[in-house]
């Protein structure tokens, strides 16, 4: 019961608190007293100096009914404030709010959750007010914490602790709101102020039921769950929050959650971490996507020693957040999620490479085995996301992309890659080759350059080419299949998919374009390159049947893309020397990778002769291929890469019928046309550097040894026929071996024949008679005078006429045909 005062003293009593105390009824049953309520919102609106007092004075007896847990007066003492606020809007208001942010704290701080609801209630109606002017002095550190801590409640009665919840989230809702609509609300989004609410949300939202977060963003919840549920009412409050982040004080919102997501250990499994970033990516402003990113990445640096799950649940939350980025600003992170990504790659190898190493023990064994399939867990995860985020890229920046990730394959022996692979060995080397090409792989699909220059420009193609010399036959699938991705641009790979001999090419319905003129000169320039690899790449030991489906859909693609009269000249003489090099066998290759290159020309021919469409050439090639059918099926893909296939002993009997040949190519395509003189002169692979460093065995390392070994009639006649063709300008051309013309590449071929096949003793005595005449044979020539050398390695200037020549040294100086040791 409220004290009641008598008569005499009432009327002395100051008027507000005579109307306050009129709004208590004898008993609290009967609720607030309507009619003296309205006395006082008159007098409060009609006085507004006086709402301070007033405010103070309901406080005062709030505080003591609450004390004495008379629940019944504070509601009536609650209601009564709640209409105050509601009709008083003056600038005397501020003092009166204090008094009431008084009173809400008191209830707040009671036991009694009807009391904490109620107080929750009045603050949300407050929070909801517009006032007039700002409030400089007014904090609400406590009713954050507060809020947060009834988020946590853990009542025994499940319904209570629903309430609780759920009047804790609206608290915060509320002080968000408030907060962010004053002009000091840079106050709410300090770190001391986050680290609180936004595990408070992130802790009920836990509970919500699993939504499928890769169909789109997650549904908005209705108005009946938003009041009934926890989970999703915590949702719709951090929607809320995040979408009045700014740029100031976006990190500070999202670094919570890596900490709540860290201590309850929710990277793995991560569906709820899958969740709460997609909320975030779609609640966010869409130009602050990059933040997200960058948060995300530089968690991903700080767990970089985690578990190798933790890791990859981290690299899954990163791939949706990038795919949401991705349509629209992305900003400048661009490289510097490949760099991390890739980075974590090198780590995730590194790792596996090392437990590998260290097991030694069965037990150590099944351990490993475990950590082995989970950092494999993790390089997909990166190597998927790196795909899919190249994937959504436009074309210029995928191209510095692809640019950039071939900057990272290690190729042996060269430095020229910028990835730490110093603590891998050959094994984790390997390793992280076939991941940097498997990314480049995924970020090359769907790309569609107008040109072929544009796609596979000097730089890219130089580095992918010699990756493909690699003594890996996975390594060099997936160079090809990087080319592939590049090189079709009109979607014909998948008709071509399969090494077949194909009936009829027409009713592959392939799309061509005619070849532009910057496709011409891409071919002018790289052509013999290609070719070069191709016809290299034939010739490899441990090419398994993928090996050979993947080179000859590369010589149908740069049929259909890039092939005028000049290319299609040498795509049949490069068929024809890979014929060839099967028949003479000088790499001593399995039978089965001789009738696999066999048949890789058989149905590339039957291919290119109904493309270019002469009647004789399509003739020679039918004829030849039923005469296989029926004598030498090995020789035709249907066959030799069936299981259980029948290999002939040896090749040297077979008869002409069955291959191939120039002559008659020749003559089918001149009466076409065709410029043919070309076919005369076999196709032999230039020498490149990049054999040596790939660490690749084939004859063309044995180029550069210029040794004349060829059978001549005597020493002397030998010595004068050389010394009449060797002049001072032809001197000049021989040291600068770039320009070599076809027949000078036959005669190569020749010496390296001849070099392979003779006795040892015989190559050692003439190459010693060779380098003890070069002496002579240069004074004679060029009339040089050797001067005394200034050091032990001693040089020779060469003078001719009034021109005088750098000093060099002697073991330095190169000749065409002369070894000099």
């Amino acid at each position: 019961m409220p004290t009641r005062v008598c008569c005499c003293c009432s009327a002395l009593r100051p008027r507000y608190k005579r109307l306050v105390d009129n709004i208590f009824p004898e008993d609290p049953k009967d609720g607030l007293v309507k009619a003296d309520m309205e006395k006082l919102t008159f007098y409060a609106v009609s006085a507004p100096e006086k709402l301070d007092r007033i405010g103070s004075y309901l406080a005062e007896r709030l505080s003591r009914d609450v004390v004495r847990h008379r629940s019944g007066y504070v509601l009536i003492a609650m209601e009564a404030l709640d209409q105050l606020l509601m009709a008083c809007h003056s600038q005397s208001i501020k003092p009166f709010v204090e008094s009431f942010l008084h009173m809400v704290a008191k209830l707040l701080e009671s036991g009694e959750p009807k009391l904490q609801v109620l107080g929750t209630n009045s603050f949300v109606k407050f929070a909801n007010i517009e006032e007039d002017t700002p409030s400089y002095h007014r904090r609400y550190d406590f009713f954050v914490s507060r809020f947060s801590a009834m988020c946590h409640s853990c009542h025994s009665d499940p319904e209570i602790r629903t309430d609780i919840r759920i009047a804790g989230i609206r608290g915060i809702q509320g002080v968000v709101r408030k907060t962010v609509n004053d002009e000091l609300r840079a106050t709410i989004w300090e770190p001391q102020h986050m680290d609180k609410i936004v595990p408070s949300l992130l802790f009920n939202m836990q509970k919500t039921e699993e939504v499928d977060s890769r169909l789109g963003p997650p549904p908005s919840p209705s108005t009946v769950d938003k009041e009934e549920n926890p989970s999703v009412l915590a949702e719709n409050c951090f929607r809320e929050l995040l979408g009045r982040a700014t740029f100031g004080n976006m990190n500070n919102a999202v670094r919570p959650v890596f900490a709540h997501l860290d201590h309850h250990k929710l990277w793995e499994p991560n569906e709820f971490a899958v969740h709460c970033f997609k909320v975030i990516m779609y609640s966010i402003q869409a130009q602050y996507s990059h933040h997200v990113i960058q948060e995300i990445l530089g968690h991903l640096d700080a767990c970089k020693k985690d578990p190798p799950r933790v890791r990859a649940g981290i690299i899954q939350v990163l791939l949706e957040a990038v795919a949401i980025a991705a349509k629209g600003s992305i900003g400048p992170t661009v490289l510097e999620v490949f760099n991390t990504l890739l980075k974590h790659l090198r780590l995730s190898v590194e790792f596996e490479a090392g437990d590998l190493q260290g097991s030694s023990t069965g037990s150590t064994a099944l351990t490993t085995c475990s950590k082995d399939s989970d950092e494999k867990i993790v390089q997909n995860a990166i190597i998927q996301t790196i795909g899919f985020f190249g994937s959504n890229l436009p074309d210029y920046q995928r191209s510095e992309i692809m640019m950039f990730i071939m900057g990272k394959v290690p190729v042996f022996g060269t430095s020229t890659h910028t990835l730490d692979v110093s603590q891998l060995g050959d094994l984790g080397t390997r390793r992280i080759q076939i991941m940097l090409l498997r990314s480049l792989l995924m970020v090359t699909c769907g790309y569609k350059a107008k040109t072929i220059v544009t796609a596979l420009p000097t730089s890219f193609l130089d580095p992918l080419l010699s990756s493909s010399l690699m003594e890996d036959y996975e390594l060099r699938q997936l160079v090809l299949e990087v080319l592939h991705n590049l090189m079709d641009r009109h979607d014909n790979r998948a008709k071509l998919r399969g090494i077949r001999i194909i009936p009829d090419v027409a009713d592959l319905k392939i799309k061509r374009e005619k070849i532009c003129r910057q496709d011409t000169s891409f071919m002018k320039k790289n052509g013999q390159q290609l070719y070069r690899h191709i016809y290299l790449g034939c010739k490899e030991e441990d090419n398994v049947q993928k090996n050979y489906e993947l080179l000859y859909t590369s010589l149908a693609l740069m049929t259909i893309e890039l092939a005028n009269e000049e290319v299609v000249i040498d795509l049949i003489r490069l068929a024809i020397a890979l014929q060839d090099s099967v028949i003479i066998n000088e790499d001593n290759l399995p039978m089965f990778h001789r009738c696999g290159t066999m048949a890789l020309v058989a149905a590339y021919l039957n291919f290119l002769s109904q493309m270019i469409a002469v009647p004789a050439f399509c003739q020679h090639v039918s004829k030849v291929i039923e005469i296989r059918t029926m004598e030498a099926p090995y020789f035709l893909p249907e066959h030799i890469f069936r299981d259980k296939c029948t290999l002939p002993k040896s090749l040297e009997k077979h008869d002409k019928s069955l291959y191939f040949l120039s002559n008659k190519i020749a003559e089918s395509l001149g009466g076409s046309g065709y410029s043919v003189e070309r076919l005369s002169v076999p196709y032999v692979p230039q020498a490149k550097d990049e054999d040596r460093l790939s660490r690749r065995k084939s004859i063309v390392d044995t180029v550069s040894i210029q040794v004349d070994i060829l059978p001549s009639s005597n020493h002397s006649d030998d010595v004068v026929s050389n010394t009449e063709e060797i002049t001072f300008e032809a001197l000049k051309k021989a040291i600068d071996t770039s320009g070599m013309e076809e027949q000078e590449k036959e005669k190569r071929r020749l010496v390296i024949e001849k070099f392979q096949k003779a006795p040892f003793e015989e190559l050692a005595a003439r190459c010693e008679s060779r380098a003890h005449l070069l002496h002579d044979r240069l004074a004679q020539i060029l009339e040089l005078t050797v001067r005394p050398p200034p050091s032990p390695s001693g040089t020779l200037t060469l003078t001719s006429g009034h021109a005088q020549y750098q000093s060099v040294p002697v073991y330095e100086m190169k000749f065409p045909d002369l070894c000099v040791y």
